[in-house]
């Protein structure tokens, strides 16, 4: 082969190594390839391997997948006036790739202008109490009205999220006040049904304790009235006169002597006399005075009135 055709091989050669790259294209699953011949867009290509003509076919890469674009701080006026800061994300994707090259040239500034525009437009219909308390509606709001708008580019808009809301000074420190009163509202309130819950507590306490000590007195004094059931007459006088016995001891110099003591001792001393009688020379003595022995008890030396009636008869005590 003559030198001429080395050359000719080798043109051809580097001509090949030249347009092949630039013929085959390879487009992945989430990519798209808008096809433009001569100007004119024919159509999508993709994925998989593409063959185009050099210097005559143009392609232009679409990525399908979910994307995301930052809206800055963005001042808007609510409805009663009041000035506030909001910057909020907005997630989008591709769904027809030709629209979305032919009919905008730059989706990300369109989109950002377009957001501005409407979050204005959306806070300016709410109070400040709705914009604060209600985000999840603005969201909602804001999604519906860019998506009718991006839908003529051929880009979905999934979601908004506003991520911060700036209220206006005043507006803040009145908040922080709201919100310590609250708080101060619930301590006290948490308070004071810790104390009544306490003093329900104390009362519940006190109740069964009362209860109990009733039935404990209930129960001594059924005791009580057991054993006295079964004393007579005899053992009930010698506890009084323990008693006196008792009393005669004591330091103090006057005595209150009860009427029914008084009487019971006439009948003693008359019982302790008849037992004496029998005892002594075979006569029986006669009891002492009932008058005169209460006034030896009482302390007094003065014989009673010749106009007093006599004591009346001391009565046997009654068993049960």
């Amino acid at each position: 082969m003559s030198t001429g055709g080395w050359i000719a091989i080798g043109v051809v050669a580097l001509l090949l190594l030249i347009i092949l790259p630039a013929a085959i294209k390879i487009v992945r699953e989430y990519q798209r390839i808008v096809l433009f011949r001569l100007g004119r867009a024919i159509g999508i290509r993709g994925p998989g391997l593409i063959l185009i003509i050099p210097i005559i076919d143009k392609v232009t890469w679409v990525d399908l997948r979910e994307r995301y674009l930052e809206i800055p701080h963005q001042t808007a006026i609510t409805e009663d006036n009041a000035p506030i800061s909001i910057d909020f994300i907005i997630f989008y994707k591709v769904v027809d790739a030709l629209m979305s090259v032919v009919q905008v040239q730059n989706f990300a500034g369109a989109a950002q202008n377009i957001a501005a525009t409407t979050l204005r437009s959306v806070v300016g219909d709410m109070s400040l109490d709705d914009v604060l308390s209600k985000r999840e509606d603005m969201n909602q709001i804001l999604r519906v009205k860019l998506d009718e708008v991006t839908e003529r580019w051929g880009v979905k808009v999934t979601n908004v999220e506003v991520r911060e809301i700036i209220p206006p000074p005043m507006v803040q420190e009145a908040m922080t006040r709201q919100m310590s009163a609250e708080r101060t509202r619930r301590a006290v309130v948490t308070e004071a049904d810790g104390t009544k819950q306490a003093q329900i507590t104390v009362a519940e306490g006190q109740k069964q304790a009362a209860i109990l000590r009733a039935e404990g007195f209930s129960l001594a004094l059924s005791k009580i009235f057991e054993v006295a059931r079964q004393l007579d007459a005899n053992t009930m006088s010698l506890q009084y006169l323990d008693a006196l016995k008792q009393i005669g001891s004591s330091p103090s110099t006057k005595f209150v002597v009860p009427m029914e003591l008084a009487n019971l001792l006439s009948g003693v001393t008359g019982l302790t006399g008849k037992s004496f009688g029998g005892n002594g020379s075979g006569g029986a003595s006669e009891p002492a005075p009932a008058g005169a022995s209460r006034a030896e008890l009482t302390g007094s030396s003065s014989p009673p009135p010749a106009s007093a009636p006599p004591p009346p008869a001391p009565e046997p005590p009654k068993e049960g």
